[in-house]
């Protein structure tokens, strides 16, 4: 097993992504409409894990729609745990996609006020009905940008060294996404001032399955 610690690679996962935004009169583009139906859904590390267990977990991935009726994007509760401890989530996280240019996505990154209350509820979203966007917490600089490639899949990541991290004494925490149909990779990795990696894979991305 290397030095770094698996887990933190699924951490800020995509650090990661969500679903849609609204275009004008609250439509939404078909780009749209397909990166919220990839997104949502239950998803699994669990083959890559069984195939690499030195540098992967089998880590459990969760993307609810919450708040249907607005207009100013789509909102995703995000929920991610190891498998055998899928009760103590270590990830929780609101994401809001919106268009922000022709083909280009934004995907904002929030934190929950209490998450301990809302641990299961992609289980039943209507358990967050009672928030509102200004109930959360934005993560300012961890927004993951992505386009659509001609293959069809979304890709992209944050931005230079915007999304500020403390952990393990990184300075700096790097989110790379692709996402086609049911998989999901995300590379996760912070950075101390150096530019040296001090947590996050080594080999590659976690490859996350929609089940």
């Amino acid at each position: 097993m290397n030095r770094f610690t698996k887990p933190l690679a699924a951490a800020l996962l995509l650090a990661t992504l969500a679903g849609c935004a609204a275009t004008s009169a609250g439509r939404r583009s078909a780009d749209l409409d397909v990166l919220v139906a990839w997104m949502t859904g239950s998803f699994s590390s669990g083959a890559q894990a069984e195939a690499d267990p030195d540098n992967y977990y089998d880590i459990r991935l969760e993307m609810a729609p919450i708040w249907p009726g607005r207009t100013d994007g789509a909102w995703l509760y995000v929920e991610q745990a190891a498998a055998s401890s899928l009760d103590q989530p270590y990830r929780q996280r609101v994401y809001r996609v919106r268009e922000v240019e022709p083909g280009l996505f934004a995907s904002e990154v929030y934190e929950l006020p209490d998450p301990d209350a809302a641990v299961g509820a992609w289980r039943d979203p209507a358990r967050l009905a009672g928030l509102t966007p200004d109930d959360l917490i934005p993560r300012e600089g961890c927004t993951v940008y992505l386009r659509r490639q001609s293959d069809g899949s979304f890709t992209g990541g944050t931005r230079d060294r915007e999304c500020g991290s403390s952990l393990r004494g990184a300075a700096y925490a790097t989110s790379e996404i692709t996402l086609q149909g049911n998989r999901l990779e995300s590379w996760d990795r912070g950075w101390d001032t150096a530019g040296v990696q001090v947590w996050g894979a080594e080999k590659g991305p976690y490859v996350f399955v929609k089940r």
